[in-house]
């Protein structure tokens, strides 16, 4: 930390820091320009999506400025990781939760009051002791950040009650700088987080929402675990990712599905006992090649680089859950898939949870709003990435994005206003002449003519509509029944999910209203997806680009790193990211001077490993003679620091500590059982303890 009179040029300094403490030769985007304004003293809010370098936004302005930066995040499970991540580049960090011991955090609080912090994180349920306040007035505050600021909306899709309390930082600390960071916020949302967090004269920055190596693909259902089964075989063998599923009870089933069928595969939910589900996250952020199987209490925070793949098999409540979830994949910018499986039983399944809610009538409205946002994204015939571009207000230039599978492989469109006549027909009759409700399951029945044992019993072969929609098979009629739900044109209602017509359907039954539907096109296998300009993978993406001779390098360093990270008890990224093994393996560098030069080796790191990846790649005698003592990274000052530079970070590890804390690793990898979870939890309203019915809906 420097003090304000030796502070240099924030932009100069900015660069140093990004050169020397994290081995970056450049900034970003918008990176450079809100760093600068942070800097300053200035306030920001930030929209940036998931692996575009949001946590560099204030690590450096910490760095540059007098002081120790705040930062305020939900993740309690994961700030030993995050701490590590920095203290292994070198830079001074440590947080104060729940999970530490009287003596541990007394430890902090004196490294922050002496001034021996650059970064220190808490939760916010934490800030609002008064406490920890009081701590905070005693020690030099750079600049408070207030991460995953969506969690203050609470329309959102995580909101958290404790963000709502930090509006207070600007009243008590009025001169300290805040910026907040989100990867997922609509007009309305930004709004709301600026409102709330009385950041209204903030400078807000948005950064492009667009995810280019991501490939976007929605699949009907049909065995939706059998399907994911073949898409992890055939495209992300060996691949670390996530899979989302609604219910506690299907992460079980799925988890055990994939194990049996030779799949590494882990369960996560709020119902596990804490210690499984901590060593299962420690597991999948330190292990390569597994396959995490979760509700959405999973993800938020994770910053393991190389996940390949995030699958769906349950609808998403929202568009802004689905981008922040299948954000996760490809944060190294290579070639990540975003896999959805979407059947009529999500429509039905999604639309009773909304009837049935404790909200009131306008949380089942703007609940309702969201769904649909999200069903007119599975239904679209028309390029999926421009879509959920526009959903947050930013334009595809072209309209089609060659990487979703309706750009790789256009489905049609055909005019079903008929088949929707038909299918409304049945239910209007059946109610009115009949009084009687079936869900889509009987209805298509009537319609295909199937004299069936429940037709037989009802008399439903009397019907005038019966037999009149042989032209659709029964796939294309759940269809149907799928587009006029997500459409409004039909409902649901009671514990068997009934169909019933709608104000709208009127319209249909007239002809004043024309139902298009969505034809999927045949299937094609998927191209290897094209990347963001960077580099780095995990098995499948690295070999693409690597030389044969690479490859086995990029393999080598991989093991190495993988016994280094295991020794050490930290996820194998903390060390090296891929992007970085694999720049190195393709360089194959013999002196430390030519590894310092290679993006994301910075200038602690080259300290700490340089000789070991130089052992790895030649031999032990690697280093040749002439290599620099204290070689630094591209683009950085020569070593000696010149007066008023921000000074060289300490050791990795930085200071010693007395105490073990109960959050830490241990050698095995596995974190020590303690109260670390309470705030990456399901909200009530999201995680469910019964498994929607396998019904032939699906």
């Amino acid at each position: 930390m420097t003090s304000a009179s030796q502070a240099p040029a924030h932009g100069s300094a900015a660069v140093d820091v990004l050169n020397r403490v994290f081995g970056y030769p450049s900034f970003r985007g918008q990176q450079h320009e809100i760093i600068e304004h942070v800097s300053g003293g200035g306030d920001a809010l930030v929209l940036m999506p998931t692996g575009g370098g949001k946590s560099l936004c204030y690590q450096i302005p910490a760095l540059v400025r007098p002081g120790t930066g705040v930062v305020i995040s939900p993740l309690i499970a994961l700030m030993q990781d995050q701490v590590d991540a920095l203290r292994t580049a070198g830079v001074r960090a440590d947080f104060i939760n729940s999970s530490l011991d009287y003596d541990q955090r007394r430890l902090v609080e004196a490294e922050f009051v002496n001034g021996d912090l650059d970064l220190l994180y808490v939760a916010p349920e934490g800030l609002g002791v008064a406490a920890t306040q009081r701590l905070l007035d005693r020690g030099k505050i750079s600049l408070f950040a207030i991460d995953e600021a969506h969690c203050v909306a609470q329309w959102g899709h995580d909101f958290r009650p404790d963000y709502l309390g930090l509006s207070m930082l600007h009243e008590r600390w009025p001169d300290v700088p805040r910026i907040a960071l989100t990867a997922t916020a609509t007009s309305a949302t930004r709004d709301e987080i600026a409102t709330r967090l009385q950041l209204t004269g903030a400078r807000h920055f948005t950064a492009s929402f667009d995810r280019p190596n991501i490939q976007y693909r929605i699949v009907g259902k049909d065995e939706p675990r059998k399907q994911l089964l073949e898409l992890l075989r055939t495209e992300h063998a060996g691949d670390s990712g996530i899979v989302y599923c609604l219910s506690r009870a299907s992460v079980e089933r799925t988890a055990e599905f994939l194990v049996q069928n030779g799949i590494a595969a882990l369960p996560y939910h709020a119902g596990l006992d804490n210690r499984v589900r901590a060593a299962n996250q420690s597991r999948f952020l330190r292990e390569d090649g597994l396959v995490m199987v979760a509700t959405i209490a999973f993800g938020m925070g994770i910053d393991k680089p190389d996940v390949r793949f995030v699958a769906h098999l349950d609808l998403p409540k929202s568009v802004e859950g689905y981008y922040q979830e299948t954000g996760r994949a490809g944060r190294d910018g290579l070639p990540s898939t975003a896999w959805l499986a979407y059947g009529l039983q999500d429509v039905v399944q999604q639309r009773k949870m909304i009837e049935s809610s404790d909200g009131d009538a306008a949380h089942r409205r703007n609940a309702a709003q969201h769904l649909e946002a999200m069903l007119a994204l599975c239904e679209t015939v028309t390029c999926r990435r421009a879509q959920l571009l526009n959903y947050f207000g930013q334009t595809e230039p072209t309209g089609n994005c060659g990487n979703c599978d309706t750009c790789l492989s256009p489905p049609e469109s055909w005019d079903g206003t008929v088949p929707a006549q038909k299918l409304l027909s049945t239910v209007l009759r059946l109610q009115r002449e009949r009084g009687q409700k079936f869900g889509a399951g009987q209805s298509i029945d009537i319609l295909l003519g199937k004299e069936t044992d429940k037709v037989q019993r009802f008399r439903h072969h009397e019907l005038s509509v019966f037999g009149i929609g042989t032209e659709l098979r029964d796939a294309e009629w759940r269809g149907v029944v799928r587009k006029l739900l997500a459409a409004g044109l039909l409902a649901v209602e009671g514990e068997y999910s009934t169909l019933v017509l709608t104000d709208a359907s009127t319209g249909v039954l007239r002809g004043e209203t024309k139902v298009m539907m969505r034809r999927e096109a045949p299937k094609v296998k998927a191209p290897r997806q094209r990347a963001a300009a960077s580099t780095g993978g995990a098995p499948a993406a690295a070999a693409a680009d690597l030389t044969p001779a690479a490859a086995s390098v990029f393999e080598s360093l991989r093991a190495w790193r993988a016994s280094v990270a295991k020794e050490q008890g930290m996820p194998a990224y903390v060390i090296f990211h891929d992007a970085t093994l694999r720049a190195i393996a393709a360089l194959n560098p013999r002196t430390l001077g030519e590894l310092g030069t290679v993006s994301g080796v910075g200038q602690a790191k080259l300290t700490k490993f340089g000789q070991q990846v130089l052992d790895t790649l030649h031999g032990p005698d690697a280093a040749a003679p002439g290599s620099p003592p204290t070689p630094t990274a591209p683009g950085s000052p020569p070593t000696p620091t010149a007066p008023g530079s921000p000074p060289t970070p300490t050791a990795p590890g930085g200071p010693a500590r007395t105490a073990r804390r109960s959050g830490d690793t241990t050698r095995s990898g596995v974190p020590e059982a303690g109260p670390a979870f309470a705030f990456d939890e399901e909200p009530p309203d999201f995680d469910y303890d019964f498994e929607p019915p396998p019904a032939d809906d699906n």
